[in-house]
Formats: C-alpha cells, sequence, structure tokens
C-alpha cells in the first residue's frame, strides 16, 4: 500500500467484538489514517480500508510475527497510535496457551507486554501507546481482589481457579505494565504518551472457552449485583459498549488526554475521570518484579 508521509498509523487489537468494534469504526473513519488490526480467523468484518493480519494471542509465536508483519508493512514510516485492546474472560483458570501458561494471563498480558516490547521501537516520537485496563484491576468484592502479584503464579496456578479472579488479576497486570512502560527512559526521552484506559464495565468480558451458562452468569452478575454496587461505587455503573468504544477511540486519538501527571484514565458514568490506580497497582517493588519476570516468559532479556 503506497503511504503518504502525512498518513496517521494506527495499531490496533481487540476491535473485532465488544466495545472495540466501535472503536475501529471511529478511528477508520478519521481522514488521512491507515489502521492495521491484528485478529483471530479470516473473513473478519471490519470498516472499508481496514488491513487485517492474523493474530492469536495465546500463542508467543504468533504475536512476534504479527509485530514482523507490521514493521515489514509500514516500511520507513511509523506507529502513531499502538492500542492494545484485546481481553478475554475464561470459565477458570485450567485453560493454557499455546505456550503452557495459564489462558487469561497469556492473553491479556503477556501477549500485549511482548507487543508493546516489539513495537515501542517502531512508534513515533510524540506517539501514542494505549493500554485497556479495568477499574477490575481493584474489584469491590473483596474475596476477587488481587493481594499481590505472584506472576509465577498466575502464569502457572497450581490449582484450577475462578476465572474472574484472574481477570482482575490480568488486568491489574495491564495497568502495573503501561507504568513501567511510562518510566522507560526512552519513552519519556521521545515524548511518548502513555495511557492506561478503563472502558468501565460493558457486559462484554465472557470468554471465548465459557459455556452458555457462564456467559449468562457474567451477564447477570453485571447487571445485578454489579448495578447495586454503582450505587455506592459509580466507577461500576454500566456503560454501553458504543459510548465505551467512542471513548476508547476519543483517548486513542487524543481528542481526551489524561493531565501530564497521569496515566490512568477511567470512565465514571460515562465520563472520563482521573483516578489514583490502587495501591497494589503503584506499588514499584511490584511493578518491577512483574517485568522482569514478564520478560523471561516471553523469551527478552
Amino acid at each position: 500500500m503506497e503511504l503518504s508521509k502525512s498518513q496517521r498509523i494506527v495499531v490496533m487489537t481487540g476491535v473485532t467484538g465488544g466495545f472495540g468494534v466501535y472503536a475501529l469504526q471511529r478511528i477508520a473513519a478519521q481522514p488521512v489514517t491507515r489502521v492495521i488490526i491484528g485478529a483471530r480467523g479470516s473473513n473478519r468484518t471490519v470498516p472499508a480500508g481496514v488491513e487485517v493480519l492474523p493474530l492469536d494471542l495465546a500463542s508467543l509465536t504468533s504475536v512476534r510475527q504479527f509485530a514482523e508483519a507490521v514493521i515489514q508493512e509500514i516500511g520507513d514510516s511509523h506507529i502513531d497510535i499502538l492500542v492494545l485492546n484485546a481481553g478475554i474472560h475464561t470459565a477458570d483458570t485450567s485453560n493454557r496457551s499455546e505456550d503452557g501458561f495459564e489462558l487469561t494471563f497469556a492473553v491479556n498480558h503477556l501477549a500485549h507486554y511482548l507487543l508493546a516490547r516489539l513495537l515501542l521501537p517502531h512508534i513515533t516520537d510524540r506517539g501514542r501507546l494505549v493500554i485497556t485496563t479495568s477499574n477490575m484491576h481493584e474489584p469491590p468484592l473483596k474475596r476477587i481482589a488481587p493481594k499481590t502479584v505472584e506472576p509465577q503464579l498466575l502464569a502457572h496456578p497450581t490449582e484450577s481457579g475462578s476465572g474472574i479472579k484472574a481477570y482482575s488479576s490480568s488486568k491489574l497486570c495491564n495497568l502495573m505494565t503501561a507504568q513501567s512502560i511510562d518510566s522507560l527512559p526512552d519513552v519519556r526521552a521521545r515524548h511518548i504518551d502513555v495511557v492506561a484506559f478503563n472502558p468501565g464495565l460493558t457486559g462484554g468480558s465472557s470468554g471465548r472457552d465459557s459455556s452458555r451458562l457462564a456467559r449468562m452468569f457474567v451477564s447477570l452478575l453485571m447487571h445485578t449485583v454489579f448495578r447495586l454496587i454503582g450505587l455506592f461505587r459509580p466507577e461500576f455503573i454500566m456503560n454501553s459498549p458504543e459510548h465505551s468504544g467512542k471513548m476508547l477511540a476519543d483517548v486513542s486519538l487524543g481528542i481526551i488526554k489524561p493531565p501530564s501527571d497521569r496515566l490512568y484514565l477511567s470512565l465514571v458514568k460515562g465520563q472520563p475521570t482521573f483516578p489514583d490506580p490502587s495501591e497494589l497497582a503503584r506499588n514499584q517493588e511490584a511493578q518491577d518484579r512483574l517485568w522482569r519476570e514478564s520478560a523471561a516468559m516471553v523469551g527478552l532479556e
């Protein structure tokens, strides 16, 4: 594809389902914008002009191949906006990725960690990296809240556990990774914006391996228990997928920006707010440990 030097390049994951579909539609409709997405399977329905490259986030080999394909496709150009939005919520922790890691941790965290590391050198100066996290990194029910970050235990649980607890931990890892990337000297020197985006609850996080009963349970939980919780903690009020998708697009395009000293953007009653992440998410020692052990798991450093 012949590329104008003034053309903006956007690379995205997680935009063939859920609220990501609406983000993709809005971004692809922008003038002078080239959009490349990663997706499993074929025959994906996407807006005209959007380029689809194969990507299976449950395979680190596929992640590397996708990164290589993106770099080849853009040639001497650079990525202006990298949006890492994909995520799954499995029924439990019994499933494994192609590389033997617990599936939720592998897809939601490890794959995006690796993709960010591989593509970061190809993001333009003053470009933008958006990583989708969740208010579930600090859930309202203490029973499912992460107490610590133990990367090896998340990657290799010793017994089958709750899928929602694994999801919460993976979203915590996303938020911690965003903070670690933002602190890198190269990122600071090149003035790359890093945003951890919380779309709020949209009711669309049920996983690809979940049974129909499990998906119905998640939907029921979101529309009953969390609706009641929203009366006391407004960050857990449901947002429509259309609205969360529009907000993700606006954050990605820089229409909505966090203040200079913030990177966590959380939708509360549909509006952008900039709260502190949880205390655990801000723990520097835990961030450093997650970074080091994730690097070893994906074969970096």
